[in-house]
C-alpha cells in the first residue's frame, strides 16, 4: 500500500510539472527570443528608425494588411495605429511617409493568405519599405462562432487552429519576401482584452502565449522583421485602451500601440544583410 501511494504521488508530481511546463514554457520562450543578443558588428549600429532616416530616398511607403485592427475599428477618430505610426515616423525621419492601408474588417488568416498568394497586394508590396500584418483574431472568433461559444471545443481544436494560422502567416511572409526582399515586416502579437474578472480570462491568458510564441518563431525566419508587443499595451491592466465592444482598441489604445511600435523600432538594431 505504501508503495502504491508513493507511485501515485510520483505520478502527481510529474503531471503537475508537465502542466506547468505546458502553461508557462511559452512565456519563457518568448522572453528568450526578445532578449537574444544582437550582432556587435559595425553594421549593427543603427536602429530601424535611424536606418529609415538615412536611407537615400525622400519618401517611405508603409503598407498595412490584415483585419479590423488595421482599419481602426473601435477608434472614435476612425484611425488605426498604422495611421498614427506613419505620422510619427514622418516626424522622426523627416521624410514623407505614405500609408497604404489595405485592411479588411473581419478577415481571417486563410482569406488574407489567399489574397496575398493571388497577388492582390503585389503592387503595394513592391513599393513598400515597411509592411505591417495584423491577422489571427478572426480565426479564433470564427472558431467560437462555429462552436457556438463552447470554449471546451476551442481548447481541443487549439493546436490544429494554430497550425493553420501559422501556415497562413508564413505563406504570406514568404510571398512578401519573394516580391520584396528588403522591406521590414512587422507582425503583431495576439492580445487578451478580457478583464481579470471575466470567466474566461485565465484560459485566454494561458493559451495566448502558446499562440504568440509561434508568431515569434515565424518572425525569426525573416531578416528585417519585428513582432509588435501588443500585450504590453492591451491587457487587463489597461482596460482604458479598449473601445465599447471590449475587443478593439479605442483611439487611446491605437495611439498607445503606435507608441509601442515606435519604441521598438527605435530600440531594435537594423542589421544590413549582405547580398549572396
Amino acid at each position: 500500500m505504501r508503495l502504491f501511494f508513493k507511485w501515485v504521488f510520483s505520478l502527481l508530481i510529474i503531471a503537475v510539472t508537465a502542466l506547468g511546463l505546458w502553461l508557462y514554457y511559452p512565456v519563457y520562450q518568448i522572453q528568450q527570443m526578445k532578449e537574444e543578443a544582437v550582432p556587435s558588428s559595425a553594421q549593427a549600429s543603427l536602429s530601424y528608425v535611424e536606418y529609415f532616416s538615412r536611407v537615400d530616398q525622400e519618401r517611405l511607403t508603409h503598407l498595412a494588411i490584415g483585419d479590423s485592427i488595421v482599419t481602426g475599428i473601435g477608434s472614435e477618430e476612425q484611425e488605426s495605429f498604422v495611421n498614427y505610426f506613419s505620422r510619427q515616423l514622418e516626424e522622426k525621419t523627416g521624410k514623407s511617409v505614405v500609408l497604404q492601408n489595405q485592411g479588411i474588417p473581419g478577415i481571417a488568416s486563410t482569406d488574407l493568405n489567399r489574397l496575398t498568394q493571388n497577388g492582390e497586394f503585389d503592387t503595394h508590396i513592391k513599393e513598400a519599405d515597411l509592411i505591417t500584418i495584423s491577422v489571427g483574431g478572426n480565426d479564433i472568433l470564427q472558431a467560437l462562432a462555429l462552436n457556438e461559444g463552447d470554449y471546451r471545443n476551442i481548447v481541443q481544436d487549439f493546436h490544429s487552429m494554430q497550425a493553420t494560422f501559422i501556415d497562413n502567416l508564413t505563406s504570406m511572409a514568404d510571398r512578401i519576401r519573394e516580391v520584396n526582399p528588403q522591406a521590414t515586416i512587422v507582425f503583431l502579437e495576439m492580445y487578451n482584452p478580457l478583464d481579470k474578472g471575466h470567466e474566461y480570462y485565465s484560459l485566454a491568458d494561458q493559451l495566448l502565449p502558446k499562440w504568440n510564441v509561434k508568431i515569434y518563431e515565424a518572425a525569426r525566419k525573416y531578416d528585417h522583421s519585428i513582432v509588435l508587443e501588443t500585450t504590453k499595451v492591451i491587457n487587463s491592466n489597461h482596460q482604458q485602451y479598449l473601445s465599447a465592444d471590449g475587443v478593439h482598441p479605442n483611439a487611446l489604445g491605437y495611439q498607445a500601440l503606435s507608441d509601442q511600435m515606435l519604441k521598438q523600432l527605435q530600440q531594435k538594431v537594423f542589421v544590413e544583410v549582405e547580398s549572396a
